[in-house]
């Protein structure tokens, strides 16, 4: 199921996603010192954002570390929370059904990603618990093997201890580009090669 890629509009975020990403910005930059390394890596058109997955506040941050705009997968749950699922919806989140194949969610994220948008995706699929990197999961493999684009790994450091006030930085390493398909193993081998660049990045 390979991605054909068409000059169609992308999709135009809103008020409160540009307002979010100020914010969050904000945050960041004066309590917690944000520190971007490697923003150069990141490609035009389309493309996957990957990084490490240490706090809820993770994707606020990776919309914030980066100039362009950003599109994230949230789980089904939290989309159904009054007032938090008002505003995800607005900031450019879908939904996903986790511990099922959502179909849905995937032509969403081919979509975007044919439009020449970036897809923030973790490799791990949740969160770490420790801090540690988790064993990656199939999901990040088939969406880059069938959408044909680049893969960015990008590591975070410090939102697992934010109370503590530490410096938190996002350092972007160069895009990892798969293979055609050799069979459904290669979806789980790519994801585990995007674990294996994050654990490099310092």
């Amino acid at each position: 199921m390979q991605v054909k890629y068409e000059n169609s509009p992308k999709r135009k975020s809103s008020f409160l996603f540009y307002l979010g990403r100020f914010l969050s910005w904000l945050l960041f930059a004066s309590v917690y010192r944000l520190k971007v390394l490697g923003v150069e890596n990141i490609p035009d058109g389309g493309a996957i954002i990957a990084p490490n997955h240490q706090s809820f506040f993770d994707p606020p941050l990776m919309g914030a570390s980066m100039p362009r705009d950003l599109h994230f997968m949230a789980k089904q749950e939290l989309f159904k929370v009054p007032v938090l699922g008002f505003l995800i919806k607005r900031t450019n989140a879908f939904p996903i059904k986790r511990g099922a194949l959502d179909m849905s969610a995937f032509r969403n994220a081919f979509d975007l990603l044919k439009k020449g948008e970036l897809l923030l995706m973790f490799p791990e699929g949740t969160r770490s618990k420790d801090g540690n990197l988790g064993k990656a999961r199939a999901g990040l493999g088939m969406v880059a093997v069938n959408a044909g684009v680049p893969v960015v790994p990008a590591k975070i450091t410090g939102t697992n201890t934010m109370f503590k006030l530490k410096r938190i930085t996002v350092t972007y390493g160069k895009p990892l580009m798969s293979e055609p398909l050799k069979d459904k193993d290669y979806y789980l081998e790519f994801s585990k090669k995007v674990v294996e660049a994050i654990a490099k990045l310092k």
